[in-house]
């Protein structure tokens, strides 16, 4: 059996590079990839509506290339040089609808997500759950030219991970109400329930409306499965060694913060602004993201090293600082 290698159109080619380069950049520049991913997203979709037969159709518009959306037929041995295409096609979207829809959710619990894990783990998880869905996807239809896009596999592999590792967090997400979509706070497992009970009775009722809901179901179990593995057990260490395991399935407690302590760490405008939003935010889950982000930020004051925290504990590992709050 011979191969079939279908050539890229340059639009495509240059899709290709911005995929790859936004993730790099932001993984370098410590950027947050949701604001990496959307960004990359947004600028694909518009290469996209100028080349869009190139880009998403390929041969299926009687082109001579293979375009970035997935075909279940490039898992048979004959077109798997176009394998490549299961990450391409994260990042191809077929309207404004399609898009706009996906980003925002996105935003909102990738934000979520990756704020409390951490981006090396996030992107994993992200790029990983997205190949679940169309995988899954393909198995309901082996063989198929139908192309496969956008990043809604994905998308879903984050809520999983979410309502795996943070089930009783209450986080701002868009929710279905008939044609639309309104924001609330809920709490990520009865939103999550919410969008996985959906998903089910489309695919129990066998509805087609031109959307793949078995990549959303494979990419729900397929992120879940990886916050199992990648986030099970997350743990820190204190500077005498105590290993410390955080449990996200218990209740959040609302713990106290001696401000006063902070205050010394706040030598710019930037930090003492982020200091007062701390101390002002009554939802638990919304100040911690903040507190993260202010001791991201903030050096020891003793030699300007990275500081550790944890459980109200401050450590430096360079020269043995230690403080709490």
């Amino acid at each position: 059996m011979e191969l079939v290698i279908l050539p890229q159109h340059w639009s495509a080619l240059l899709c290709i590079c911005i995929m790859i380069g936004t993730i790099v950049f932001a993984y370098l520049k410590k950027i947050m990839m949701v604001y990496a991913l959307i960004i990359s997203n947004i600028i694909i979709f518009i290469i996209t509506i100028i080349f869009e037969y190139e880009i998403i159709y390929g041969f299926s518009a009687d082109l001579p290339y293979a375009g970035l959306s997935f075909r279940s037929m490039y898992l048979t041995l004959e077109y798997s040089p176009q394998i490549y295409t299961i990450f391409t096609s994260m990042f191809i979207h077929a309207g404004f609808a399609h898009i706009i829809g996906n980003m925002l959710v996105f935003f909102f619990i990738g934000t979520a997500l990756e704020e409390r894990i951490g981006s090396k783990k996030f992107i994993i998880i992200y790029l990983l759950s997205g190949i679940c869905g169309a995988l899954v996807h393909s198995l309901t239809d082996l063989g198929s030219s139908v192309p496969l896009l956008g990043a809604s596999g994905a998308i879903f592999g984050i809520m999983g991970a979410l309502v795996f590792a943070y089930p009783r967090d209450e986080v701002v997400m868009p929710l279905p109400v008939g044609f639309f979509m309104i924001l609330r706070r809920i709490k990520v497992v009865y939103a999550v329930l919410l969008f996985a009970i959906i998903e089910t009775i489309i695919v129990f009722f066998d509805v087609q409306d031109q959307t793949a809901h078995f990549a959303h179901l494979g990419g729900l179990i397929g992120g879940f499965i990886l916050a199992a593995i990648l986030l099970k057990g997350r743990k820190t260490h204190t500077k005498e060694g105590k290993t410390l395991y955080y449990d996200s399935f218990a209740p959040q407690k609302n713990r106290e913060i001696d401000f006063s302590k902070l205050k010394k760490f706040a030598t710019t405008p930037e930090l003492g602004e982020m200091l007062t939003k701390i101390k002002n935010e009554n939802v638990a889950q919304v100040r911690d993201i903040w507190l993260e982000h202010f001791f991201e930020k903030i050096n020891c004051p003793e030699c300007s090293n990275k500081i550790n925290h944890f459980d109200n504990k401050i450590w430096c590992e360079k020269c043995g600082f230690k403080d709490s709050y």
